[in-house]
């Protein structure tokens, strides 16, 4: 399983998420102590925002403590709203074109989890991603068909709508050919202005997911960066987490897991 974070807030340098915390993305990288695999080897990648509508992004196959550009770059990018993400694969290629983030137009979109015997439903799933997006699909993780998915099932027009409907065309396609293998999707999305965040699972094991709102910033984080565990919040299971570019933050549930 991968590690991830997100940040909303006053600008700041990525490093000061990326690399300094004592329990980093980079250090859980080598150390996870929320994930089924500890390390999370197989590529990185960094998205963010700045003066342009559309985000920046890095992405990489080298492992994310080993790479000295990352670190050049976290050092001077400064960012109100960024994504790092360190990857574990769960089967499919270690390629730039498979790190995320993953972007599109104005989006980000990142993922830990993975849909269960996903070889089995790729066919049918991609058929469904509208010709519009289908050509800028790059990889071939199921975390960017799911991205896809959401974008092809109106994301630009209702987010909320999207995400509930991706989760249930694939937990769909998986009944359909009797998966018992769990669909998890703990995800992050963002439009440059806002941020959502939701940690599902059709089990009852969905992929860890915090947050802490402190001052001028919100940060969304597979495990929490540092020991002060009372200012890190648990998203529930099968909760959507929205924060508006205000540092509002709002919780609803996004799904009933089957």
């Amino acid at each position: 399983m991968c590690r991830w974070l997100s940040y909303i807030g006053e600008p700041v340098y990525l490093d000061s998420l990326v690399f300094e915390p004592k329990h980093s993305l980079v250090a859980q990288s080598l150390h996870a102590e929320e994930a089924k695999t500890p390390t999370n080897g197989d590529g990185f990648g960094i998205g963010w925002y700045g003066h342009r509508s559309t985000p920046g992004l890095y992405r990489e196959i080298l492992p994310a403590w080993n790479d000295a550009n990352l670190q050049s770059i976290a050092h001077n990018i400064e960012s109100g709203l960024f994504f790092a993400h360190v990857r574990a694969s769960t089967g499919t290629g270690t390629s730039r074109s498979n790190c995320h983030p993953f972007a599109f137009d104005k989006y980000l979109f990142m993922h830990n989890g993975q849909i269960g015997d996903y070889k089995l439903v790729r066919r049918e799933l991609e058929a469904l991603i509208d010709d519009k997006y289908y050509c800028s699909r790059q990889g071939t993780t199921d975390s960017e068909l799911i991205f896809y998915l959401m974008l092809s099932f109106g994301l630009e027009n209702d987010a909320r709508r999207a995400i509930r409907k991706a989760i249930e065309t694939v937990e769909s396609a998986m009944h359909r050919h009797d998966i018992t293998a769990p669909f998890r999707f703990t995800a992050c999305l963002s439009d440059g202005e806002n941020l959502c965040a939701v940690r599902y699972a059709s089990d009852d094991k969905p992929p860890s997911l915090y947050y802490r709102k402190r001052g001028s910033q919100v940060i969304v984080v597979s495990e929490p960066l540092d020991t002060e565990s009372a200012s890190w919040i648990a998203v529930d299971p099968n909760q959507c987490l929205h924060i508006e570019r205000d540092l509002t933050v709002s919780k609803e549930m996004i799904h009933e897991a089957a």
